[in-house]
């Protein structure tokens, strides 16, 4: 009996490889002669860059680089030093964990420090950059991140623009004399799990905005100011990318990675099944089981569970998953290969509670579906 454990983290509560850890161990109280796999996942989001380096053998890396809000922080980045492959985790550095609640800002915040990190990695020689979008704190088209490359925006006035999207609308000069030449010599994929559009009612501002600090005026205001950010990049650029799917993801970083640095956008989970060797762990296996956090029907989008189903039906093997809450509808998963899912859930508990004993929880759901599918055998 040979099982692929490929479960995300549940937010708030435990990482990827936690999960998995705990629900192998109550997997093997039911069947203590089994091979069971550990292979964690991430979509992009917190954990992209764990999952990979974890699978990778790679290497992690610190940096002190600017906060969202301009104060210092430590953040880390990835390093394959076979495949001179940087992983950049946006949240490490722009996160929207790295600001207190009553501080979220989405009209100042800023993406300069995802920037520093980049810089770092095309200093180290990186030929390929995997950028995980997930999780930002930002709502400014990516221009922190162009200003620590090398990009100069400035007003009217000729003064350089303060940080965050707010100030974009004052914007009359892009100025990319020193963009970094380097750049141009690397390849960027972005991983994301949305596939926004930058402005509109399905933008950046409008969809992500408020969980950042914008009040529904903010919202607006912010809106305008990254189609004007558009508007003058489309024309410096003699492009216009703002509608291609997800330009608005991670506030638009989608948008000027897509513009300004070439990259090429894949699902999160494509990319970490990839590099963990995901398609090759679940070759010859009797059952994979994933999961995350909230399981519902915004999983179709694109999160773990649904990246490592279509892996898994590829190689013809069924699929459960156990979640920290079941949400609406996600029976529609169904219909895309998962036979059958579970929440952690054992009766009425706080979301807290549940937080506080997943380990345990985890443990127990496991063995289970355990004891479920001997009898099925």
């Amino acid at each position: 009996m040979k099982i692929v454990i490929a479960p995300d983290s549940f937010k708030d509560s435990l990482s990827a490889a936690g999960v998995a850890d705990a629900i192998a161990q109550g997997l093997a109280q039911v069947w203590p002669q089994a091979d069971l796999l550990q292979c964690p996942m991430a979509d992009g989001g917190e954990g992209t860059m764990d999952a990979i380096l974890a699978a990778c053998a790679g290497q992690s890396r610190r940096l002190t680089v600017r906060g969202p809000l301009g104060r210092p922080v430590m953040a880390r980045w990835g390093w394959l030093a076979e495949t001179r492959t940087a992983i950049i985790e946006m949240a490490e550095a722009s996160g929207l964990q790295l600001v207190e609640l009553a501080e979220r800002d989405a009209c100042i915040s800023g993406t300069y420090g995802t920037g520093q990190l980049i810089d770092a990695a095309v200093e180290a020689g990186a030929t390929r950059i995997i950028l995980a979008i997930g999780g930002s704190a930002t709502n400014d088209a990516g221009s922190g991140m162009l200003r620590a490359l090398g990009a100069v925006l400035r007003d009217a006035q000729g003064a350089e623009l303060p940080p965050g999207g707010l100030a974009l609308s004052e914007l009359v000069e892009l100025d990319l004399q020193g963009l970094d030449p380097r750049l141009a010599r690397v390849r960027f994929e972005v991983a994301a799990d949305v596939d926004n559009p930058l402005c509109g009612e399905h933008g950046a501002s409008h969809v992500f905005g408020p969980q950042k600090g914008a009040s529904p005026d903010q919202v607006l205001a912010l809106d305008q100011a990254l189609g004007h950010f558009a508007d003058r990049s489309a024309r410096v650029l003699g492009r216009d990318v703002r509608n291609e799917p997800g330009s608005g993801a991670a506030g638009g970083m989608g948008f000027a990675a897509k513009a300004f640095l070439g990259a090429t956008f894949r699902p999160g989970v494509e990319v970490v099944a990839e590099l963990t060797g995901l398609a090759d762990a679940v070759r010859d296996a009797d059952l994979v089981i994933t999961g995350e956090g909230r399981f519902d029907a915004q999983t179709l989008r694109g999160k773990t569970p649904l990246g490592v189903t279509r892996v898994a039906q590829a190689a013809g093997v069924p699929v459960i998953v156990i979640a920290g809450t079941l949400g609406e509808g996600y029976e529609a998963l169904y219909e895309h290969g998962i036979s059958a899912a579970f929440s952690v859930a054992s009766g009425p508990m706080t979301l807290q509670f549940a937080c506080d004993n997943a380990e345990r929880l985890l443990r127990e759901r496991a063995r289970d579906v355990a004891r479920v599918w001997r009898l099925a055998m």
